[in-house]
């Protein structure tokens, strides 16, 4: 009987696998890269072995190290997760040859579903319906122009070892054709050391309809399907399960092919069939066809576990160790209805790139499952995928559920890093998504409004000014006090780039007018905590000089160092500010004066003693504010340079 089971991947998944073991009472085995050894799979883990650095090339994609490792532990299982080694058969058949058991499908299983072309022919078959389409083996540029003329504009070009939307062209006219055809040629031959090509028809209002599959090796079943035709350049960002408006014959159907596909190869364990389905009138029995099979545990199959009741990993190593099915189809049955939301560590109005940073702060709400492999203090390291957490909900409709998606992202807290939780929050409430109107072009079509930035907070910066100031957490006791006035305090913060100046008026012990922008925010700290206009304030962490407010998805703000930014010139070099209340000593220059950076513009007098302001960048003084011996107070303009001309 296994008791040992290794854990061949990192992240979210290898914590999820992990989990899963300890609940079956198996001894885990995580294998890291060097940068990795902190990382959370590592410290869930019961033993844990570094097999390389931080390149994957270097570890995680070097199979011989974890076969040692697997070797070195007494791990007689290894899982291999999805990604890395996960669909390589030539790993396969290594773990078999050291007399380990490998967590997933056959070598020969792999190897049928590698490459599209063929695949599509055994699918063929096997009585899988697929796309009308060209998958020779004549890739002479002016037969498949022929090819595609002979199917039918619009067409799609696609590598046949592609992936992830790599080598793959729409090509809606023919004269458009041949160029097309280079570049998705290229492209593959640079992604994947293949260029070789099938030509499909291309479906005009696509749905992406995935198939959930289990077999023992010889027999296999289907846990209903996924809809994934929220994408943005074909990748999934939004799964749901069961599909929206799915007639129950054509679940029937595309169940029973998917089940058929899987016993053509003698599938073992969790795998996925995807089909392209014609969304343009409704789903049919004769509007989908196979795409491509996924031999391996998907990304998103939590929502498949969710809407079963099944534990899908528990399911891999039960058959792994010898068992049949667990369940046969009969005894299947879709309960509500779950979605998996993807977070990413992202810059979204850079065009969704890849972001890195130390999350300062991460929390989930109650409510939703959220698998991630990252926890508070964490870096988001720039040699794996950035992916955060998937943040999962189940409930008894597709309404309530989208509706625990759309609260659960809103309560969802990241700081550290650049994110695309308000891009997923704006999907999650989108009106067409709501009606389950969706198809794969959905997100191309509404971008500018999905990844559109909010309005305006001053509530928030008003809160981000409070935290800046010492005043929170005090309370507001200990604010001080002035003769015949309010004490006024002003601090700088940094909003969306820009620097703003907030003063705060203290009336009182935990009563404070904040003024942001020509705006004036009232807040207040009551016995349940401060309040900001008469609304609750919300969550916020802080992290250095940045300070998140967890309101809108989190918006982040830095608090400006006056005394740093006059010392080096600060963002603004144009403004020489006071940096705390003092008495100016002196002044050392005067209207027309030409100055050079780091040249001494004052002398202030704060705190007993003396600061030197000097000039932050070379130019003109505009105007001279202040006088000798006058009384400033903190972030009063002092001396202004004349505006930069550009060239």
């Amino acid at each position: 009987m296994f008791d040992t089971i290794l854990i061949a991947n990192r992240g979210e998944i290898a914590c999820r696998v992990i989990e899963t073991a300890r609940k079956m009472g198996l001894r885990s085995v995580a294998v890291h890269s060097d940068v990795d050894a902190g990382a959370k799979h590592v410290a869930l883990a019961d033993d844990a072995i570094c097999i390389g650095e931080a390149a994957p090339a270097a570890s995680y994609l070097r199979g011989d190290a974890i076969i040692a490792a697997a070797q070195a532990t007494g791990a007689q299982l290894i899982h291999p997760g999805y990604g890395f080694l996960s669909e390589n058969p030539d790993f396969v058949d290594q773990v078999e040859a050291a007399g380990l058991t490998f967590v997933g499908p056959s070598a020969h299983a792999i190897r049928s579903m590698g490459l599209k072309d063929a695949a599509k022919r055994l699918m063929q078959e096997a009585g899988v319906p697929i796309v009308p389409g060209y998958m020779g083996e004549d890739q002479d540029p002016g037969h498949l122009e022929v090819e595609a003329q002979s199917i039918g504009y619009p067409v799609l070009i696609k590598a046949v070892a592609g992936g992830g939307g790599k080598g793959m062209r729409l090509v809606e006219r023919p004269e458009e054709f041949v160029d097309a055809l280079e570049s998705a040629k290229s492209e593959a031959r640079t992604a994947f050391g293949n260029d070789h090509v099938l030509i499909e028809k291309f479906i005009s209002q696509p749905r992406h309809i995935e198939v959930q599959v289990f077999g023992d090796g010889e027999k296999a079943v289907h846990l209903f399907e996924r809809d994934c035709s929220l994408q943005r350049r074909h990748q999934k960002v939004i799964e749901e399960a069961p599909a929206p408006d799915m007639p129950e014959n054509v679940r029937q159907a595309m169940g029973q092919a998917a089940v058929r596909a899987a016993e053509a190869i003698g599938y073992k364990g969790a795998g996925t069939v995807e089909f392209i389905v014609d969304g343009s009138d409704g789903l049919r029995e004769d509007g989908f066809w196979f795409m491509e099979m996924n031999t391996r545990l998907q990304v998103e199959h939590p929502v498949s576990e969710l809407i079963t009741s099944v534990d899908l990993v528990e399911w891999q190593i039960r058959v792994a160790s010898g068992e049949s099915l667990p369940a046969q189809q009969d005894e299947l049955s879709i309960k509500g209805h779950a979605f998996e939301a993807r977070l990413y560590a992202e810059d979204v109005p850079a065009g969704f790139l890849p972001a890195t940073g130390r999350l300062a702060h991460l929390a989930f709400p109650d409510g939703v499952r959220a698998d991630s492999g990252v926890r508070s203090g964490d870096e988001i390291s720039p040699h794996y995928d950035p992916m955060i957490a998937k943040v999962i909900v189940h409930g008894p409709t597709r309404a309530v559920a989208l509706r625990q998606l759309a609260r659960g992202l809103r309560e969802t807290e990241v700081a550290g890093t650049v994110t695309n939780l308000s891009f997923l929050g704006a999907l999650a409430e989108h009106d067409g998504f709501g009606r389950g109107d969706v198809d794969t072009g959905l997100i191309a079509r509404d971008i500018d409004a999905l990844v559109a930035q909010p309005d305006d907070n001053p509530q928030a910066r008003a809160q981000a000014a409070l935290i800046a100031a010492g005043i929170w957490d005090q309370d507001g006791a200990g604010s001080g006090f002035t003769l015949w006035q309010p004490l006024v305090r002003t601090v700088w913060i940094e909003d969306g780039g820009e620097p703003r100046e907030i003063k705060l008026r203290m009336r009182g012990a935990g009563d404070c007018l904040v003024e942001t922008d020509g705006l004036v925010v009232e807040a207040l700290h009551t016995a349940s905590g401060w309040e900001l206009d008469g609304d609750r304030a919300a969550n916020f962490a802080q992290s250095g000089d940045e300070i998140t407010i967890f309101t809108d998805y989190g918006r982040s703000y830095r608090v400006i160092d006056l005394l740093a930014r006059d010392s080096d010139g600060g963002a603004d070099a144009t403004l020489t500010l006071a940096p705390m209340p003092g008495r100016v000593v002196s002044v050392h220059v005067s209207p027309g004066q030409t100055v050079s950076e780091g040249d001494r513009l004052a002398v202030l007098e704060a705190m007993k003693m003396e600061h030197t302001m000097v000039a932050g960048r070379d130019g003109t003084i505009a105007e001279v504010l202040v006088a000798d011996g006058d009384q400033v107070e903190a972030g009063a303009p002092l001396i202004r340079l004349e505006e930069e001309v550009e060239a």
